[in-house]
């Protein structure tokens, strides 16, 4: 991802616009995108400071209230598919794609592997 612009550069960029400049002027004198400069008068204008916002940050796990149901139901059926988990899910009221519930389940330690043991052929 990359980086939010320095605040010199915002901070100027709002100055000129505040002195009487057009967005637009600013923003070619500048070398930004006109929606940019758009941007920062704005967000300068409702909270009083041009400054980036923080970037990245966790997000909250969606299945986490699902936790207990869903180790419950993979070891009651442990050979259950990924997209039939969801599509429980989705009966139980909780919509999510199929790569969620895979995270979840990794995050977990269960895998769908399968034993080596189970029917393939050996060397003759």
């Amino acid at each position: 991802m990359p980086r939010p612009y320095s605040q010199d550069l915002r901070e100027r960029a709002v100055a000129l616009v505040a002195a009487g400049h057009s967005r637009r002027s600013v923003a070619h004198l500048l070398d930004l995108a006109e929606s940019t400069v758009i941007n920062w008068s704005k967000r300068q204008d409702v909270t009083g400071h041009c400054a980036a916002k923080r970037v990245g940050g966790n997000r909250r796990p969606l299945l986490l209230g699902e936790r207990d149901w869903l180790l419950a139901r993979v070891s009651a059926a442990p050979d259950l598919t990924v997209r039939a988990l969801r599509t429980e899910l989705a009966e139980r009221g909780t919509d999510v794609c199929v790569d969620t519930v895979w995270r979840f389940l990794m995050a977990e330690g269960l895998t769908f592997k399968k034993k080596p043991a189970r029917g393939r052929a050996g060397p003759a």
